[in-house]
């Protein structure tokens, strides 16, 4: 197993920012750490405190991340969510050669949840999981039965795994997250002529997103009582509303779904400036006053910029850094990527992009009195 220490002083300086939550200090400054450069290691999801970070290697298999410790291989598998307190951790893992959703739990192995009753694999595929809820105890993700549907599905120890179903006969459902009190589940439903649309499930029931025109793309992210949802895609295939298409969106109980504005592209981003591109939100706090993601040029999946919202402002990761004393963020990488988890709290922020000489992982610590360009 792979075991990456990391560098002390930097080490040290994190976990008095961020563990526990009442050390951030009122004058912190931004900071921006490369997760160490041979270990591949590409972040998915932090924890609320930002002390554990979550992610699988670039040749695959997972890991855990802490101050303390640096890069922690956990075998096979790959890590997608992560508990409060770090001591859980999901994704998948094979078992017999088959890919299961899988949980792994501090002291001991993966262990494989299987799919619903009397499933059976898609090739050498049976379920996997996105998320888990900040007690560790519901977990969600997909499952399959054959190569006839994928279904979203809701997991707790209590009840085993559930089939969250699916609104259009024979038509795939996914779950990507869950509200951090396990209520609320989101992810996306496909619809009878493939369209990807956005959905969710309160208290097992589902329904669809629909946007200023329409369904909305898959949801991507969830706060902690499942208040407020975020994806990607506001606007589906109008030319007349092609901003809005390219943009990502949230959704509010009180005010439903709402545009989130790309950035301006600039002229160094080539490709983007000669193709279509999209926005997709991944991430947010609790409040929803920043929300994390990325904007991809279509077709080209790994090509993608990192983007954060902060009250719906939008600004490119690497341009917010410069701007709050981080002027050689990024230096030597080809694509900043997607921010994939962000702290209840906004501060802490986790991603992987496209570096010289392959992926490579960042968290983001983001300081107080931030200057947005």
């Amino acid at each position: 197993m792979r075991r990456r220490l990391a560098c002390a002083a930097w080490a040290l300086g994190l976990l008095a920012l961020v563990a526990p939550m009442g050390l951030v200090h009122a004058k912190d400054k931004t900071l921006f750490i490369e997760l160490e450069r041979n270990a591949d290691a590409l972040p998915n999801a932090v924890n609320p405190t930002g002390t554990v970070v979550v992610g699988k290697f670039a040749d695959g298999g997972s890991f855990y991340w802490m101050p303390t410790t640096g890069v922690i291989d956990l075998g096979g598998g790959f890590g997608t969510g992560v508990s409060a307190d770090g001591d859980t951790i999901v994704g998948g893992a094979r078992a017999a050669g088959i890919l299961n959703a899988a949980i792994w739990l501090r002291g001991t192995e993966w262990r494989p949840l299987g799919s619903f009753a009397n499933a059976v694999p898609c090739g050498d595929q049976l379920s996997q999981a996105y998320h888990v809820t900040r007690d560790g105890k519901v977990v969600v993700g997909s499952a399959k039965n054959g190569c006839t549907y994928t279904h979203a599905f809701r997991r707790q120890e209590s009840g085993g795994m559930v089939d969250l179903g699916s609104l259009v006969q024979g038509r795939s459902t996914v779950a990507t997250a869950v509200s951090g009190d396990g209520r609320v589940v989101v992810g996306f439903q496909d619809q009878a002529d493939g369209l990807r649309t956005g959905a969710r499930w309160v208290d097992g029931k589902e329904e669809v997103f629909q946007g200023p025109l329409g369904f909305v793309g898959a949801a991507e992210t969830t706060n902690l009582d499942g208040s407020i949802v975020a994806g990607g895609t506001c606007v589906f295939g109008r030319e007349i509303e092609r901003a809005r298409a390219q943009s990502a969106w949230v959704w509010t109980a009180e005010g439903g779904v709402e545009c989130l504005p790309p950035p301006a592209l600039r002229e160094q981003d080539d490709p983007f400036v000669s193709v279509n591109y999209s926005s997709r939100a991944k991430g947010m706090s609790d409040d929803g006053r920043v929300i994390v993601g990325g904007q991809v040029a279509q077709g080209l999946s790994e090509d993608s910029l990192a983007v954060i919202w902060i009250d719906r402002k939008p600004v490119y990761l690497e341009d917010l850094l410069r701007a709050n004393g981080v002027p050689d963020a990024f230096d030597g990488w080809l694509r900043t990527g997607d921010i994939h988890s962000v702290s209840p709290d906004g501060r802490v922020l986790v991603g992987w992009g496209a570096a010289l000489g392959g992926f490579r992982g960042y968290i983001v610590v983001l300081g107080t009195d931030l200057v947005i360009p």
